[in-house]
């Protein structure tokens, strides 16, 4: 197995790290999944640049990476609605995308058609990435902020929590529609 597949795998292995410690509550447990969030980020970064880098891109790497990210996204999302941090409608429509474009990928690899990652997808993906760092970091700060009907720092902190994922919902959204108008031809029955 090589680096890049290494580091991939590493990715996977600290996806059930990072979920004890959102839903541990011990001192510093914020603290904790934010490292093991961005670790797992770092990885995800470097194993693409290496594997380019270096030709050592495979079919496993090819696999798994998309997976790995898949994976690791929407275990911070299910975990931060179960806590309360992110609005639960959100996190569907974010994962309902997730799934129709794996299940596009998969009915146009049947033609032979790789669907990139277009500008939209990659903006997606850099946006909730920051926004899940964001609602951590909040969190480590304001350790009691949750959705609160007072105006205090709970609920400022849970209002900014919701901007930054329906931010997220938006360009979700957006990337979505690009890539189902991009290859409707492949999966329009009427063909």
């Amino acid at each position: 197995m090589n680096l890049p597949n290494k580091l991939t795998v590493l990715r996977v292995l600290l996806i059930p790290f990072f979920a004890f410690f959102v839903l541990l509550y011990i001192p510093g447990h914020w603290v904790w999944a934010l490292i093991i969030f961005a670790l797992a980020s770092l990885t995800d970064m470097l194993d693409g640049k290496i594997a380019r880098s270096q030709n050592l891109v495979t079919t496993f790497g090819k696999f798994l990476d998309p997976l790995a990210d898949k994976l690791l996204v929407m275990t911070a999302l299910i975990t931060f609605a179960f806590e309360r941090l992110i609005d639960p409608v959100a996190v569907i429509i974010i994962l309902s995308r997730e799934f129709m474009v794996t299940g596009l990928r998969l009915v146009v690899a049947n033609e032979g058609v790789v669907v990139a990652a277009g500008i939209w997808g990659k903006l997606k993906t850099a946006f909730t990435m920051i926004a899940l760092i964001a609602v951590m970091a909040l969190q480590i700060f304001f350790p009691d902020a949750k959705g609160s009907p007072d105006l205090n720092w709970g609920s400022t902190v849970f209002l900014v929590n919701e901007a930054l994922i329906w931010v997220s919902v938006v360009l979700t959204v957006i990337s979505g529609g690009v890539y189902l108008k991009a290859y409707w031809k492949y999966i329009d029955s009427s063909k």
